[in-house]
């Protein structure tokens, strides 16, 4: 394996970048975000790129918070864990019952403006200095991919926001009103126009930095923003010209893919990564942490929040094998590691993609699996996407065959489950798109935003018993904490004022 190692100065934050030329060796591989100053290309805004993306461990993003907004909230998904933990996160987000100062929302604002931050100094940086290289140029379309993902989350969960596209100085810089939803919309399209036009096609860079993004995690993105609006045909066109690149396939046994072997594979397009070993140098992220099962002793694996429920369980098709891949099942042999988990009376089933292989837990020294990647986009997502996008813009014919791609692999050699989806109806390939999505990407942070975007939200939370759920909790109140340090500059959306 073939290290490439950076060394910062003191006033970046570390990377998280892996750059190898091939897959994890774990533990053996030496902590990221340590280079020498002759292996930084770019020089001093390399370093400052890479910083962003060390922004992408910020527990906001890439742990409970992130979990909570994004999938903790949906119909087949709850809070977990043991009856008196975590009593406040069950009644925010299982039952929707909203305040305005809750500290998984606040540390979800405060760690996406973070990136924001972060990206900005990279744009600001490479303007004042009047940065063209190739390199440079390259080092901007990164900042700006991640700046425009932080937005679109950001826009998602809270509506209008404020829009801060420029370099932080003092405190008094970051006291701005909020923008338009149309506005944030407008940077997040320039942002990604710009990162499609100017990163590298080849996925990991050709093998050299994985990790980073690329022109097929910008559309992934795009492609994504689109569908949120409804706009099927630059949703349709951004993912063919993902598919149509021939970097990503489908090729991993999805029984795999959630392993650590398997982490930066052919199917990653968006994937934060992670470290963790035994001499205090710990880059690792608390994605698995807070997820892994809830028990004593080596069953200790986590916090156990953010579990599936029955009807996940029950969206499976007879026979599905991303069912077992999905569900770890409390008191049963869970494969691959073969594995009996104990009997846990509270929670019949975790989250099976947050599974740790047992053998690094041993050589890490710890149990909790900060090592574990979080695979924020999977190619499977992009065809899902694409089948939708075509079926909406009635091109059944080429929604059927994506559609088909990801559940071809998904039965794997049993050729007797998950039959051909043949439907040309609008309606009821529209329902089978829908339904693909949930079980395949099952525990994937998708379900609660594409609740909202299909505006099936109420309907869907309340027939899984969400009862308190209402539209208006598809936005959540702005933190109080930022509203005060504003001096009323900031305004509470209209629902929780």
């Amino acid at each position: 394996m073939k290290n490439i190692h950076i060394k910062f100065s003191a006033f970046l934050f570390l990377s998280v970048i892996l750059t190898s030329s091939c897959q994890k060796d774990w533990l053996d591989r030496k902590p990221l975000g340590q280079y020498s100053e002759e292996d930084l290309v770019g020089g001093s805004l390399n370093g400052m790129t890479l910083a962003v993306y060390a922004g992408l461990r910020n527990e906001g993003i890439s742990a409970m918070p992130y979990l909570a907004v994004h999938n903790m909230r949906g119909d087949d998904a709850q809070k977990g864990s043991d009856p008196g933990d975590g009593v406040d996160a069950e009644t925010y987000f299982d039952n929707f019952q909203y305040t305005n100062d809750f500290w998984l929302v606040n540390n979800y604002w405060t760690g996406h403006y973070n990136l924001i931050n972060l990206s900005n100094n990279v744009i600001n940086e490479a303007d004042s200095l009047n940065l063209t290289d190739e390199m440079a140029l390259v080092n901007v379309a990164e900042a700006r991919f991640l700046r425009a993902f932080a937005y679109f989350n950001l826009v998602r969960a809270f509506g209008e926001v404020p829009l801060i596209d420029y370099r932080i100085y003092t405190a008094a810089d970051a006291i701005r009103p909020k923008s338009t939803i149309a506005e944030i919309y407008q940077l997040i399209d320039d942002d990604l126009a710009y990162a499609v036009s100017q990163l590298p096609v080849e996925k990991d860079w050709d093998g050299r930095f994985s990790g980073r993004a690329v022109k097929g995690t910008a559309l992934a993105v795009k492609a994504k923003t689109h569908l949120a609006r409804k706009q099927w045909v630059a949703a349709l066109s951004a993912t063919e010209q993902i598919i149509t690149s021939e970097q990503y396939n489908l090729n991993t046994p999805y029984h795999e893919i959630f392993t650590e072997a398997q982490e930066n594979a052919s199917e990653s397009v968006f994937e934060i990564q992670a470290f963790y070993d035994q001499s205090n140098t710990n880059l690792g992220i608390n994605y698995a942490v807070h997820q892994g099962v809830r028990g004593a002793g080596e069953w200790n694996l986590g916090w156990g929040w953010n579990v599936p429920n029955e009807i996940l369980e029950n969206a499976f098709e007879e026979g599905d094998p991303r069912k077992d891949a999905t569900l770890l099942y409390s008191g049963r042999l869970n494969t691959p590691y073969n594995e009996t988990l104990p009997e846990n009376a509270n929670r019949p089933y975790w989250n099976k993609k947050v599974y740790t292989n047992p053998q690094i837990r041993d050589r890490a020294g710890n149990r909790q699996g900060q090592w574990f990647n979080f695979r924020v986009i999977r190619y499977a997502d992009v065809v899902l996407m694409a089948a939708e996008a075509a079926n909406e813009t009635g091109n059944s014919g080429k929604a059927l065959e994506y559609l088909e791609m990801v559940r071809f692999r998904a039965r794997g050699l049993n050729a007797t489950v998950l039959p051909e989806v043949t439907t040309e109806d609008l309606e009821e390939l529209r329902a089978a798109i829908r339904h693909e999505r949930q079980v395949e990407l099952g525990m994937e942070n998708e379900r609660f935003f594409d609740l909202v975007r299909w505006e099936i939200d109420v309907e869907t939370l309340h027939a899984a018993g969400k009862t308190g759920y209402q539209i208006k909790h598809r936005f959540l109140p702005i933190p109080q904490p930022e509203i005060d340090k504003s001096g009323g500059i900031l305004v509470q959306n209209t629902d929780y004022d």
